[in-house]
């Protein structure tokens, strides 16, 4: 990265990664055949060197399995190392004492980088599981506790994250991925159709990030990227985008450094001010990394 595609000020803000430890919190979504470059364990020591080495100066982990102790476990990760700023942690959004139990994360160590709350929805196999009264009274319960609601969608959801969105005004919602577009295929007029409703939502943004792994097949380029970044700078602007790298779900189609050069690749029509909201502004302001 470098020139104007560098982004200045306060350094890079990688607002998605994931950290893991199979021993203690297995991840069976991992197929040790198809997805062998991340059937590991992954720790702060083995991302520091490559987000440092790409700019990255504060981060943002995100769960990977529906657990409350996971959760825990990586509030106590953040209190230890100062390049995790926040986390995106999960809490079972049906459970009667919600409340309470955001209050019990945020009494553990590490409970003030607590940031944002997000289930996996994209594996529901409820169709309407956003629209559902008790989902929806506990995502309401994590906007009042002042966190984030990250949505992770896949495309075909993206109309029910919007619904979500339009009827929780009050909740700050954080879409992964893009919704996760059909890269290369027809399908993805839809999602282009659709990300534009869901922005339309003032209390949302959208991270730059988990591109790689939407293209089908390893040999992906910078132009197999842009138009799900154009669409989402057109839908968005670069005041409601921020910049995730996905590690190490990245590994499976691109280095972390790769990723980041591409992006800056795709930005680097935008001048150096409109960049700074994507590279870190926007996630600070949203997840209130400076307040913790």
């Amino acid at each position: 990265m470098t020139g104007d595609q560098a982004p200045r000020r306060a350094g890079i803000v990688d607002a998605h990664h994931h950290l893991w430890v199979r021993a203690r919190h297995p991840q069976p979504w991992i197929d040790p055949v198809t997805m062998a470059a991340i059937d590991a364990d992954f720790e702060p020591a083995d991302l520091a060197p490559v987000a440092r080495a790409a700019g990255i100066t504060e981060t943002v982990v995100v769960q990977s399995i529906a657990s409350e102790t996971e959760t825990v476990d990586l509030l106590g990760v953040a209190a230890r190392d100062s390049l995790v700023r926040g986390v995106v942690g999960w809490v079972d959004l049906t459970a009667d004492d919600i409340a309470d139990r955001l209050d019990r994360f945020r009494a553990a160590p590490g409970g003030d980088r607590l940031v944002g709350i997000r289930h996996l929805v994209q594996s529901e196999t409820d169709p309407a599981y956003l629209d559902r009264p008790d989902v929806r009274r506990g995502i309401a319960a994590v906007g009042a506790a002042g966190l984030v609601y990250d949505l992770l969608v896949r495309q075909h959801q993206l109309p029910m994250a919007a619904r979500l969105a339009r009827d929780l005004p009050e909740v700050s919602f954080v879409l992964d991925h893009l919704g996760k577009p059909a890269l290369g295929r027809p399908e993805v007029a839809e999602w282009s159709r659709d990300l534009r409703v869901l922005a339309s939502a003032p209390n949302t943004t959208a991270k730059l990030s988990g591109l790689v792994t939407e293209v089908q097949g390893p040999d992906w380029t910078t132009e197999d990227l842009r138009p799900a970044v154009e669409d989402a700078l057109d839908a968005f602007g670069p005041d409601r985008l921020m910049f995730g790298s996905d590690w190490p779900v990245c590994l499976l189609a691109s280095s972390y450094g790769r990723w980041v050069e591409a992006l800056a690749e795709l930005l680097g029509d935008q001048d150096v001010a409109a960049q700074e909201p994507i590279w870190g502004d926007t996630a600070r302001r949203v997840y209130r990394l400076g307040s913790s």
